[in-house]
């Protein structure tokens, strides 16, 4: 572990930057909370307290088992780089794009494979659109995303400078949970911002599956996913999770593949409705939905 220590201290400041940063967000959090509450709107208080209790649980993973398999994977996987970039500002910039690229994929196959979005569907289970839905994690999620970046390891990136670009891509999407930011013109076509994103987490039929990037909306404008806002978003999921209980929203939709897959008729439906794609159904049962 002092080798760890040794590697996260060489970025010492941008780690003291993001515990200020996310300080300030609690803060911001706190206002827009007291700020709803004065100006009498309705605010769903067990939805709100439910992201908090969730927050917690994620902070207590982080600081231990979860945030240690985080770390330690990327650390592992370095040391088989086939090259070695220097830290360098501008190889600062590439790492961010980079991180960028990846997450935007990461998070499109999220919503795509059953199994991940059973465990990505937590961040989207709120009908809430306020700051704290930026809370509202997965506990799960931090065991295996970091996988996705292992080609930015292995191409030479430094890991903790690709873990610290993570870290400024997650903090970035903090603020843009809020209906009390509007449009920001050119700046939707670029960024993620808040109308791009209440758009990722509508409902609405034209709003599905739309909308991925972190940082950049750029990737979603090149591969056929961007989608403005142009109607109210209704939050939430297409089948309303009913609950609180930070339990049922982290295990739930994990809870209804273990059953879909006990009752399936075969092996291969069995690994469909875990790997398949989301809303996989057999033929028959898909062809039975159409009809009726």
């Amino acid at each position: 572990m002092n080798e760890i220590d040794a590697r996260i201290l060489q970025y010492n400041d941008f780690f003291t930057a993001v515990v200020i940063i996310g300080i300030i967000f609690y803060v911001l959090t706190i206002i827009e909370t007291i700020f709803d509450i004065s100006t009498k709107r309705r605010l769903g208080w067990k939805e709100t307290m439910a992201n908090v209790a969730i927050e917690i649980g994620n902070r207590i993973l982080d600081s231990t088992v979860i945030g240690a398999v985080f770390i330690i994977g990327f650390l592992f996987v370095e040391e088989f780089a086939v090259a070695k970039i220097a830290v360098t500002w501008w190889s600062w910039l590439l790492a961010i794009i980079a991180v960028d690229f990846t997450y935007y994929w990461m998070h499109r196959i999220e919503h795509e494979r059953r199994i991940l979005w059973a465990v990505h569907s937590v961040h989207h289970s709120s009908q809430e659109y306020n700051l704290t839905t930026a809370l509202r994690l997965s506990w799960l999620e931090s065991l295996y995303e970091w996988l996705f970046f292992i080609p930015l390891l292995l191409i030479g990136f430094d890991a903790v400078q690709i873990l610290a670009s993570l870290f400024a891509v997650v903090l970035y999407q903090t603020w843009i949970h809020t209906e009390k930011v509007g449009k920001l013109g050119w700046l939707d076509g670029i960024l993620n911002t808040p109308s791009v994103h209440r758009v990722h987490h509508a409902t609405n039929a034209d709003y599905i599956d739309k909308n991925y990037g972190g940082i950049l909306i750029i990737w979603d404008r090149l591969f056929g996913t961007y989608q403005a806002e142009n109607e109210k978003p209704i939050y939430g999921l297409t089948t309303q999770l009913e609950s609180s209980n930070p339990l049922t929203i982290n295990f739930g939709e994990l809870r209804t593949i273990y059953k879909d897959v006990i009752h399936a008729e075969s092996l291969s439906h069995k690994a469909s409705y875990a790997f398949g794609r989301t809303g996989w159904q057999p033929r028959k049962c898909a062809k039975q939905t159409v009809d009726e």
